[in-house]
Parts: structure tokens; sequence; C-alpha cells
């Protein structure tokens, strides 16, 4: 009896695009296949790195490596993240958004403001100009845009949740950006200083860990893909850890 076949498409992002090859692939499996199944397909690849350290996302979700796989998934290869298109999403209490454009901060705080807030903290990343004892000249900034999205979104949500916060914004840019220029912006509101300083800290924090952006620093003597932060261990996936 003829073995049943899938395919599945595959996205590398970061790093890996790099040492993969490139970006997308379509890979063949038995169906059924797992994410563990599929990791060591790619591994055995002439000239594939090992896969560790990553996370990887089916259909735009975290998966684990016995997520099985069914015909047309799309699967993510995620590498430690380090934190378009003009997507977003906004209900009145939160602002989440991807965007090549210049982040106007200011507008941005002023649009949060409200009579019911005691405070607004905001986080200002912006690009600097050494890194690794090296002299940056730009940065370039890549998402896996529609999981992003839906990560800083939650992100966003539970923020408000857990610390109590009226409203929280999280605006990421995408591409080229040069020194001195935002690349993420959080702004919290709340009735109180200390649940907007702690919700403001939780998010860039876990959005750092969490979120799929990918930062490639270009030197004077160089460019290289920042190593990123580890993901938290429930989200960690390598090649073997199932059939």
């Amino acid at each position: 009896m003829l073995e049943t076949r899938m395919r599945v498409r595959v996205l590398a992002f970061g790093m890996l695009k790099d040492s993969l090859g490139g970006g997308e692939r379509t890979v063949e499996l038995p169906e059924g296949a797992t994410v563990g199944a599929l990791l060591e397909r790619v591994q055995r690849a002439e000239g594939a790195p090992l896969l560790r350290g990553i996370a990887v996302s089916v259909n735009a979700e975290f998966a684990t490596a016995e997520t099985r796989l069914k015909e047309g998934d799309e699967v993510g290869l995620l590498p430690p993240v380090s934190g378009g298109t003009g997507s977003a999403t906004g209900d009145g209490v939160g602002e989440t958004r991807l965007t090549r454009e210049a982040i106007d901060a200011a507008a941005l705080v002023a649009a949060v403001k409200a009579g019911e807030d005691g405070a607004v903290v905001v986080f200002d990343g912006i690009v600097r100009n050494h890194s690794r004892g090296r002299r940056t000249l730009f940065l370039d900034y890549e998402a896996y845009e529609e999981m992003a999205l839906q990560q800083m979104a939650r992100l966003a949500e539970e923020a408000r949740v857990r610390f109590g916060a009226r409203h929280v914004t999280i605006v990421h840019r995408l591409g080229r950006l040069e020194i001195g220029e935002t690349s993420v912006l959080i702004v919290v509101a709340s009735a109180h200083r200390a649940q907007a300083y702690e919700a403001s800290r939780w998010v860039i924090d876990t959005l750092k860990k969490t979120v799929p952006i990918w930062k490639k620093e270009t030197f004077a003597d160089g460019a290289v893909w920042a190593d990123g932060e580890p993901f938290p261990e429930a989200l960690g996936v390598e090649a073997g850890d199932a059939e």
C-alpha cells in the first residue's frame, strides 16, 4: 500500500533564512507527520544547521514538537527574537501596530491620555550608534507579521488584565532604521504609576522573548543578525524532540 504524502509550506526567518539558503520552501512528508519530524527532515538537508534554541509556529500559532501537521499547513521556523505594512489592531483600550514609517511618539502618547489616568509610562526604544564594541551604521527589522500582530495584541490584553492598566499601545518598526530612530514604542496608561511601570516593563521584556521580530545589525566592518533572547522553555523546539 502506498504511503499517503502531504506538503507543508516552511518559512524561515532572521538568521535561519540566511543559514538555510532562503526564506521559503515546500517540504513533503508522510501524512500526519509531527513538527519534530519536519525539523529532522530540514536538518538532514545538505548544509542545514542544527535547529536548536528555536520556536516553531503552525499557521501563525506556537507549536510543539508533537504537533501533527496536515496538508497545506504553514510552518514558521523562528530563531530567538529581537525586538510593513501598516497592519494594526485596536479596540479603544489598546493599540498594536507594525509600521515601516517613522513612529511619532509624541502623537501616540497624547492620543492615549484620558481623564481617569494618573500616570502614563512610555518606553521608547531607539537605535544606538554602537553594539558589541562596534560602530553601528543602521538596523534592519523583519517580522513574521501575521503572528507578530497576534502576539502583540495578546500582550497588550494580558498587560491590562494582569496589571490593571487602562490602555496599552505597542508599535514596532520594520525595515531600515537609522541611528536615533524609534524601533519600538510602548505606552501604558493607568490610574496609578506602579501599575503603569510594572506593565511597561513586563510588556517589553516579554515582547523581546516571544514576538517574532528579528534585528540585523550593520556595522562599519560587517553585518550580523542579533542573537536575540532565548525563548521561554515551554516554547523551545529542537529536531529530535518528537518522532
